[in-house]
């Protein structure tokens, strides 16, 4: 009776840490936290949810935060502004090693000089801990080669589709 009893357990266990693992709710959740942290000039909610390994290779918190800073005053210099930032319902999950990572959809407006343009793209989700908690990287620019210089175990199977953009009224 114990051994079935502790077998049931294990199996709940697996199962619940299955379900973590694809709470495509949660994954949602901290991406739009991250979106509206960059409408906002959020930075250290930016990088509180930017993938920890993308920030050791950028040289660090601080040096993150001028690099976002600097992109920000760039995009405005010429002209561009965040206007709506929206997620989409996150991707198939995929074990990488001992992550798990999922592609969610990301839609943002931008106002320009010449009217509003509308980027269609993609955030990479990456929970290291089951699907209990996520962080985020772009890799709408990245190479294959350049993605697994920070993600070494990405999954071959997860294809990232390339960023469009289009002017819209």
């Amino acid at each position: 009776m114990k051994k079935i009893f502790l077998l049931l357990c294990s199996f709940m266990g697996l199962f619940i840490i299955h379900v973590n693992a694809q709470d495509t709710t949660l994954v949602k959740q901290r991406a739009n936290l991250l979106a509206q942290a960059m409408i906002k000039g959020d930075y250290p909610t930016i990088i509180n949810n930017t993938y920890p390994k993308a920030i050791q290779m950028a040289g660090g918190k601080e040096k993150m935060i001028q690099l976002i800073s600097t992109g920000i005053e760039q995009m405005k210099g010429m002209g561009l502004s965040f206007d709506a930032i929206s997620m989409g319902t996150p991707g198939k999950f995929y074990k990488a090693g001992t992550e798990i990572h999922c592609l969610v959809p990301e839609n943002i407006t931008f106002k320009t000089p010449q009217g509003r343009l509308l980027s269609h793209s993609n955030l990479l989700g990456i929970s290291k801990d089951g699907g209990k908690s996520w962080t985020f990287l772009d890799v709408n620019n990245s190479s294959r080669e350049k993605l697994k210089l920070i993600l070494p175990n990405i999954n071959p199977d997860l294809q990232i589709p390339k960023a469009t953009v289009e002017q819209i009224p």
